[in-house]
């Protein structure tokens, strides 16, 4: 049982909220408390496209099985604030491609218009001082205790995800700050413990990643158009491929020790290497710099959320460490000014990185499975065409197809996208008999 309780901005306003209350608020523990927005396709008419009708249902029995709680329904909160009427005009972008985000930004509306400052009024009307937030997004938890709200812990809110919702879900993970939901096969997994799992989501992580999930292995990532381009000639390709990709190559990134990019991608992307859309701890960032281009400014060299191994040439220009979190490791050239690829792998096992994962740019990757030093290779390969730009996978290959490289293959489904695993080393025995399928949900395709 819930009492309702209905408030309005001011008597007559159009924006009204109503609080639905259960049990005793004034428990020892601070009260669950779950701030739900607005909508009318998902909480009414039980729409797939999001996981809002779910997470209404699961917070109200979550609620009501608390010593005592409150959701607080916030009316005006449609489609993040931007409406019924705007949120269907997004969907239609979105049935041609587009994100979440990215919809609202086409259409020239914000990506979050959210007002928390009614539900805290109500908070404060009910007399709490504390509570715990029952919800996955610490932009909700940062809105609120700007309001003066304090949030004595935040609760993961997480419901199965829908064929409908799955893309929709890894958008606000990876481009919204959403938490990752929990998951004991990846824990395992992050042990090094090849985990058996029943539920599909949890035996495709063991069937994708068991294979490598322990002892020595070097890995190479890459996302490419299906003609062979990983960036348009303006060399940005952050978006190139989907948000489920991108929660791979983040998984890949927990499983490694270090992970390694050219001082070219480091200048072109200034990315932050980070496991910031999974659960495990960030790897050390590997910048291999011969000539110390990369300016000390950059994410990798100021940011502090991962050790960072600055690698640059022995003729290199005599420079400091820019933060305490980065160490400069001095390597020889070739007569190209650049590092062999067996030199990084024996200097990086010697440091005590015996696992680890080669991400970029193209030419980096292209020349560790040239010199084959790679023992297995991930293709991502996006639906689209660019015509001309920064060449993907490239070296110089055999005169004749008879001596094209070839390798055991295994092929993943990522949205929109298809990952082709290439194993230069034996696979294990427990995923050999999946070799060269389709695996979906974990299942071998037939």
């Amino acid at each position: 049982d819930f009492t309702l309780h209905g408030y309005a901005r001011a008597p007559g306003a159009e924006v009204e909220h109503v609080a639905l209350v259960s049990g005793d608020l004034c428990s020892e523990e601070p009260p669950l408390v779950r701030v739900h927005s607005e909508c009318f396709t998902g909480d009414s008419l039980g729409s797939a496209r999001c996981d809002c009708g779910d997470q209404l249902a699961a917070a109200l029995q979550t609620i009501a099985a608390s010593p005592g709680g409150v959701l607080i329904y916030a009316l005006g909160h449609e489609g993040r604030g931007i409406g019924l009427l705007g949120k269907l005009r997004a969907y239609g972008l979105q049935d041609e491609g587009a994100d979440t985000v990215d919809a609202n930004l086409a259409l020239g509306l914000p990506i979050d218009s959210r007002d928390y400052s009614l539900s805290a009024a109500i908070l404060q009307d009910l007399g709490l001082d504390a509570i715990r937030l029952l919800s996955s997004n610490p932009a909700k938890q940062e809105a609120l205790e700007s309001c003066g709200v304090r949030v004595a812990a935040r609760v993961g809110m997480h419901v199965p995800p829908r064929p409908q919702n799955a893309a929709y879900l890894a958008t606000k993970r990876a481009r919204m700050r959403h938490d990752p939901p929990p998951d004991e096969a990846w824990e395992l997994l992050r042990r090094g413990i090849l985990a058996t799992a029943p539920d599909p989501a949890g035996a495709e992580l063991v069937t994708r990643y068991g294979p490598f999930a322990s002892g020595p292995v070097v890995l190479a990532q890459l996302g490419q158009s299906l003609d062979g381009f990983i960036a348009p000639r303006s060399g940005v390709s952050t978006q190139l491929t989907g948000p489920e990709d991108h929660e791979h190559l983040h998984r890949m990134r927990a499983l490694v020790d270090c992970v390694v990019i050219g001082a070219a991608t480091a200048i072109a992307d200034d990315p932050r290497l980070t496991t910031r859309l999974v659960p495990g701890d960030n790897p050390v960032r590997v910048v291999l710099d011969p000539a110390a281009r990369v300016q000390p400014t950059s994410r990798l060299m100021s940011d502090g959320e991962a050790p960072t191994l600055w690698c640059v040439g022995t003729d290199a220009p005599t420079i400091a460490p820019p933060a305490d979190h980065v160490t400069i490791l001095r390597l020889a050239t070739d007569n190209r000014g650049r590092f062999s690829p067996g030199q990084v792998r024996a200097a990086l096992r010697k440091r005590g990185y015996h696992r680890q994962l080669i991400e970029g740019g193209g030419r980096l990757v292209s020349a560790f499975l040239a010199a084959g030093e790679l023992d297995r290779l991930y293709l991502t390969t996006a639906p689209i065409l660019i015509g001309d730009g920064v060449a993907g996978i490239s070296f110089h290959g055999d005169a004749h197809l008879a001596g094209a490289l070839r390798a055991p293959t295994r092929r993943f489904q990522l949205g929109a996208d298809v990952c082709t695993e290439l194993t230069f080393t034996p696979l294990a025995a427990s995923s050999a008999e999946v070799s060269d399928d389709v695996v979906r949900s974990g299942v071998p395709a037939p």
